[in-house]
């Protein structure tokens, strides 16, 4: 009995167009760099971040550049009303001509909207208010989160349509739902920010169509998310010259080098004489990193007596650093700190 072949057949290797993905740009340049140089049609963008962080901004940001060059975009809510989008909107200066929106949880409806009206760009908010109603699961469920999901990215690959999903996290800062989200997505991005900081760090963890760890930096002011243009010099512009205990930084951000300040401050401990373990705080800097390195230097730098010293350290400016080479800096800035006992 011979069998009936279905499907799309292989294709030899040397017969695969390498031919680049055709691109365009959101109008943020910042966003663009992060991206490979801009949106590839048919992609489908995983946006992470915490409440507030001004995800929503840049979004609406792009939907004022996009507007015209490729309407209409479609922005779906599924935790916000039209109305509620229409008054951020109206604070960001963001015009409506060529802007849809549709306040909606019902993935069929969706679906059904996006084939209707053709649009240049999606931006789904959020993904974890979506729902299919031939699922039993209640919406934000791993099942729901997945399948909907699955059912975006196969829409946008057969209408060439790019989708933004907006993503919840979870209190440790990673991304909420099923893992398999990150990996059925072609580009996963993470907002970040601390709360006492108006500086905004996009990074790129996975990019199908560019490189990945790739940054972007922003500024959140009344007028939205500005870029940060000169990177180093907004680091470094309220930095004083000749303080114990700062060192300047070039950090690797991305593929480009960024200057940044590293403050240190040692203090005798009155824990210490009580029989506890001196305190060791750390803001931009991962704080298992800074205690293994003050036990190195309690170590070998014994004159230093860092094991009897309260330490604080920042990365000053609010950028959280992952730098290797950051080390050298961490430790110079920390044996300059002054100290007496």
């Amino acid at each position: 009995m011979a069998l009936t072949l279905e499907g799309t057949p292989p294709v030899a290797l040397d017969q695969v167009d390498v031919e680049s993905e055709p691109r365009f740009p959101t109008g943020v340049e910042e966003l663009d760099r992060v991206l490979g140089g801009g949106v590839v049609p048919g992609s489908l963008v995983l946006l992470g971040g915490a409440p507030g962080i001004g995800k929503s901004t840049l979004l609406l940001q792009i939907c004022q550049n996009l507007r015209r060059s490729r309407p209409p975009v479609l922005y779906v809510s599924g935790e916000e009303s039209a109305r509620q989008i229409r008054l951020r909107a109206d604070r960001l200066g963001v015009a409506g001509q060529g802007v849809l929106l549709l306040s909606e949880t019902r993935l069929e409806s969706i679906e059904a909207q996006i084939q209707s009206v053709r649009p240049g760009l999606v931006i789904v908010d959020s993904i974890q208010t979506l729902f299919k109603t031939d699922l039993a699961p209640a919406p934000g469920s791993v099942t729901q989160v997945r399948e909907c999901a699955a059912s975006l990215m196969r829409l946008a690959k057969s209408q060439g349509v790019p989708i933004f999903l907006v993503g919840h996290v979870t209190k440790d800062g990673a991304l909420a739902g099923p893992r398999v989200l990150e990996h059925l997505v072609d580009t996963v991005l993470y907002f970040e920010g601390e709360g006492q900081h108006n500086v905004r760090v996009l990074r790129s963890v996975k990019n199908r169509f560019g490189a990945s760890h790739e940054v972007g930096l922003f500024e959140m002011g009344h007028q939205g998310l500005l870029p940060i243009q000169d990177a180093s010099s907004f680091f470094l512009s309220q930095r004083s010259q000749g303080v114990a205990g700062s060192v300047v930084f070039p950090s690797m951000e991305g593929s480009r080098p960024v200057l940044v300040e590293i403050q240190a401050l040692v203090n005798p401990s009155p824990a210490v004489e009580k029989g506890a373990p001196p305190v060791r705080r750390a803001v931009g800097i991962d704080g298992n990193r800074l205690s293994l390195l003050l036990a190195v230097m309690s170590r070998r730098l014994s004159g230093l007596k860092i094991g009897q010293a309260d330490v604080y350290a920042s990365c000053a400016g609010g950028l959280r650093l992952n730098e290797p080479a950051l080390d050298l800096a961490l430790v110079l800035a920390v044996a300059s700190s002054p100290v007496s006992y």
